[in-house]
């Protein structure tokens, strides 16, 4: 009896154990959607219309019965009279491209996606369609862990080129295909996420996409995914040597594409594309889609230039877990989506637009935070790596890195728009910006500001670090800035809350000052002033006479530690400045009459809106 009461015991406390630790991963694992597609699709390119067939395997891995889900029809939104439409003629600074361009589109240059039929595991849903958002209500609702399948049968038409997407672009691209098709929206930890498009950022779901397009066979296509019948296909994804028969049908070519674990699928396809492509040492293929005797000669330098980028990459941001990219002449500009890019060839340089755009792989296309809800963890940390690739293709053997080679310049624009009444919140919804320009500078500046002025505060070592297991961590995961946040405290062993809170939740400025510098017989006493109301540490730059120089370091109480030392100067550590005092003295041991300059970081890393007070020089009078 005594054994089977330990039995019983030992049971329970297993289950309890196992119990307890799956709460424990769910709790600490970010539960994530998926979706599998699979997608026919017939163009006439004489309509500029396509039929589409679409079958979603939707698995709800939430906690949470779904009762209802949404879709995507982003075409929708290039019709007169749509919410994008109207936000571009009623905004103070309207997007050049757009303007008032949407509201004089006729009947066959509008965009539309018109679903014919969607069922659910084989019974027909109710769904309604509200401007560019399907509404759909279940027959029963999706419960945790199960898998259902939507069949859906729908039409779309290609609108005139006007925002990313699009037929006909200015340098005469035939179609752009990008949020062609009814998407499924994501449902995360924080709800649904089905935002109107307005012509700003996108979220989705991970998953298979399984597509085939019949198209014209004249028609080379280029975009997400790998081609599994080259070699019915021609169009220079043969390999040499390779013989290809194509399967020509009622004059036109199924092209047969696969793409794993992405949150998006997109095409370009023009009868003049020339194609050409690169296998790097790794064996990557980078695939090169651009109108033929158009910028020739920078296409084929782009080539030897993007595997550079490519390399450097994968070394200080993270493996790229794809086997191919392409980077593709259509669009509007330029604009990045999974394993693909979509830029306009006629540049002057294509390198700078196309570094960007790859580095969007890394951060939109790879980790995949909400690019609607926070643009500035895309956006700006693609800036800034992509500032860092671009430095290093300029220069590949700099010389030692100082704090100031280090530093980056991206906050130029951020350090603008903080001194205007015009900047808003990071924290601020994409779509909901007042100005584009206060959007643009938010997401793009100061969200690659948040980055290198990180390595200013935990120091560059550990901010480099941090950026491998950030993408090691949170790929395939869609991180939030608590995430990313968290990734740099265990790296550093800093407390840095406070770092999101000021910099990303508020708009308040870094400004000190140095505030006095006087002699007390043989040392000298240094008064520092916090002009601004954001808080930092505190880099001091002592320089002498004899041109040695001495770091002074005040970290932040709340930081709970100080960050390495990061020059091969000797450095002094002084006593944690609180953030409630707005002034901070500490003495130096040597004459006021040694001292050339004390200057608050003079590596120029921390955005302070204001360094004209930043650096206290000597004058004739008081060296005598």
């Amino acid at each position: 009896m005594r054994k089977v009461l330990l039995l019983a015991c030992a049971v329970v406390c297993y289950m309890q154990a196992t119990a307890q630790g799956k709460a424990d991963r769910k709790d600490s694992d970010r539960w994530q959607q998926y979706a599998k597609y699979t997608m026919e699709i017939d163009m006439n390119v004489e309509t500029n219309r396509f039929d589409g067939v679409q079958k979603i395997e939707y698995t709800n891995n939430s906690p949470d019965e779904l009762d209802q889900v949404f879709y995507h029809l982003y075409f929708n939104a290039f019709q007169p009279g749509s919410m994008m439409d109207v936000r571009s003629r009623t905004i103070g600074d309207p997007d050049r491209r757009v303007q008032d361009r949407i509201s004089k589109l006729s009947d066959d240059e509008i965009g539309y996606q018109k679903i014919k039929s969607l069922t659910m595991n084989g019974k027909a849903v109710e769904h309604k369609t509200e401007g560019t958002v399907l509404e759909v209500k279940l027959p029963q609702p999706i419960k945790p862990g199960q898998t259902v399948t939507f069949d859906m049968k729908f039409e779309g038409q290609v609108p005139l080129q006007i925002r990313r997407t699009g037929r006909d672009n200015a340098e005469g691209v035939r179609y752009t295909m990008t949020q062609w098709y009814p998407k499924l929206a994501e449902y995360d930890y924080q709800g649904w996420h089905a935002d109107e498009y307005i012509g700003r950022e996108f979220y989705g779901i991970w998953g298979d996409f399984d597509v085939k397009i019949s198209i014209d066979k004249d028609y080379v296509i280029g975009g997400t995914g790998y081609l599994q019948n080259p070699l019915e296909i021609g169009h220079g994804y043969e390999n040499e040597g390779q013989t290809v028969k194509q399967k020509v049908k009622n004059g036109k070519l199924t092209w047969h594409f696969v793409a794993p674990n992405v949150h998006d699928f997109a095409w370009a396809a023009d009868p003049d594309y020339a194609h050409d492509k690169l296998t790097m040492k790794n064996g990557m293929v980078l695939h090169f889609f651009h109108q033929k005797g158009q910028n020739e000669e920078n296409w084929a330098k782009l080539m030897p230039l993007a595997e550079q980028a490519f390399e450097y990459a994968n070394k200080h941001f993270g493996q790229y877990p794809y086997k191919q990219f392409s980077v593709i002449q259509g669009g509007d500009g330029g604009m990045e989506y999974p394993m693909s890019t979509m830029i306009t060839g006629n540049r002057g340089s294509l390198l700078g637009v196309t570094i960007h755009e790859a580095l969007h792989d890394w951060y939109h296309g790879v980790l995949g935070n909400n690019e609607a809800l926070t643009p500035w963890m895309d956006e700006g940390f693609t800036s800034y790596a992509s500032g860092r690739i671009g430095r290093h293709i300029r220069n590949p053997q700099p010389e030692e890195p100082t704090l100031e080679t280090l530093g980056t310049p991206a906050g130029g624009s951020y350090l603008r728009i903080a001194i205007s009444d015009i900047e808003e919140p990071l924290s601020t919804h994409s779509d909901h910006y007042n100005l584009n320009g206060a959007y643009s500078t938010a997401a793009y500046g100061k969200g690659a500001v948040w980055m290198s002025q990180l390595g200013y505060v935990i120091g560059e070592e550990a901010r480099d670090k941090g950026l491998l297991e950030y993408f090691d961590t949170w790929k395939f995961k869609h991180p939030n800035p608590n995430d990313v946040l968290r990734v740099f405290e265990r790296v550093s062993g800093l407390e840095l809350d406070w770092y999101n809170e000021y910099f990303v939740y508020t708009t308040k400025t870094i400004d000190y000052g140095v505030k006095e510098v006087v002699g007390e017989n043989n040392s000298t006493k240094v008064t520092l002033e916090k002009v601004g109301l954001m808080p930092m540490p505190m880099d001091v730059v002592v320089t002498y006479k004899d041109g040695t120089k001495e770091v002074h370091y005040m970290a932040l109480r709340m930081m709970r530690g100080e960050k390495p030392a990061e020059t091969n100067d000797p450095r002094v550590v002084h006593a944690d400045w609180p953030w409630t005092n707005p002034t901070y003295e500490f003495s130096i041991d040597k004459p006021l009459s040694d001292i050339v300059s004390v200057e608050i970081d003079p590596s120029k890393r921390m955005a302070d809106v204001n360094r004209d007070n930043n650096k206290w020089e000597a004058t004739a009078i008081e060296n005598k």
